[in-house]
């Protein structure tokens, strides 16, 4: 793999958006939802703040992990890696280097939440050394599927 990391640009917005729904729409579809047009109306400001990052491969965007800054603690909010990418270990390069930029900030954990119908998911963060911590319905209420929050120390 030839992929550099960094933080999104601005001018990035539709490539990093374009990413996101590749990724997320079959996630979606199996919580029984569909992406609506406006589903990430907060990128934009999230690039801004410097807590959207991608993995770049020849000038193309091809992995997006989007953040949010919390006390001691970076939160993954997004980790979406092109369908044309997916299985090549971009999901895990990821991750590592989201370790790095926590690390870097002073964070003692990061944290997620994916929907504990996604195994696969659940497998992946798992072997990147997350643990579960709470099981529950969703904050946001537009489905019924459990969620698993999950936290790795630093």
């Amino acid at each position: 793999m030839s992929f550099i990391f960094r933080t999104a640009l601005p001018s990035e917005f539709a490539e990093a958006d374009r990413v996101l729904r590749a990724a997320f729409t079959p996630y979606l579809a199996r919580l029984g939802r569909e992406i609506p047009v406006d589903y990430y109306k907060w990128l934009p400001a999230s690039i801004e703040r410097g807590d959207v990052f991608v993995a770049d491969e020849d000038g193309r965007v091809v992995g997006v992990a989007a953040t949010e800054r919390r006390e001691a603690e970076l939160f993954l909010d997004r980790l979406a890696v092109d369908p044309l990418k997916q299985g090549t270990g971009l999901g895990r390069w990821l991750l590592r280097r989201l370790d790095e930029v926590a690390r870097e900030r002073g964070d003692r954990t990061v944290s997620l939440v994916t929907a504990e119908m996604m195994d696969h998911l659940v497998r992946l963060y798992g072997s990147h050394g997350f643990e579960i911590v709470h099981r529950g319905p969703p904050d946001h209420g537009k489905d019924a599927h459990i969620r698993v929050h999950m936290v790795k120390t630093l």
